[in-house]
């Protein structure tokens, strides 16, 4: 799963010259809006077009992990209705939200960082990020130390 991941962000990091979420779904034509959809946020496909719906109260962070998770729905899941829930989603184990979370991360986490902090551990890779623990784990599974 997280080769073929890996290739997608790199494709679209690539060709867009970004790793913003924000961007990448404006430069896609994905709509995202920002209210109170009930959960952290969530991914529709609707007549054809594809839309993102965020949490307006969620922090900055946040809102960029969320996003990340979303487009990665909307990139990899194009036709599927995908739902993040607060605080749950990082621990599903469905294959498309796990491949949500590995494109959030793959997006998101910063190779270069962590190895710049080789003695770091995840926790404090975390708060040097700003990402939750889990997201710099995932992004650690997938890229083994050499």
């Amino acid at each position: 799963m997280g080769n073929h991941i890996k290739e997608v962000v790199q494709r679209y990091t690539s060709k867009y010259h970004t790793r913003n979420p924000f961007k990448l779904a404006e430069l896609l034509h994905i709509e995202v809006q920002l209210g109170t959809p009930g959960c952290a946020g969530c991914y529709m496909f609707l007549k054809n077009h594809r839309y993102i719906f965020l949490d307006q109260n969620l922090d900055e962070m946040e809102l960029l992990q969320v996003m990340a998770h979303e487009l990665g729905h909307a990139i990899l899941h194009r036709k599927q209705n995908c739902y993040f829930i607060r605080n749950k989603t990082l621990l599903l184990n469905s294959k498309t939200e796990l491949e949500a979370n590995s494109f959030a991360a793959e997006l998101l986490v910063d190779g270069d960082l962590i190895a710049e902090h080789p003695d770091y551990t995840t926790s404090q890779l975390s708060r040097l990020m700003g990402y939750e623990e889990r997201l710099v784990e995932l992004w650690m599974m997938n890229h083994p130390l050499k």
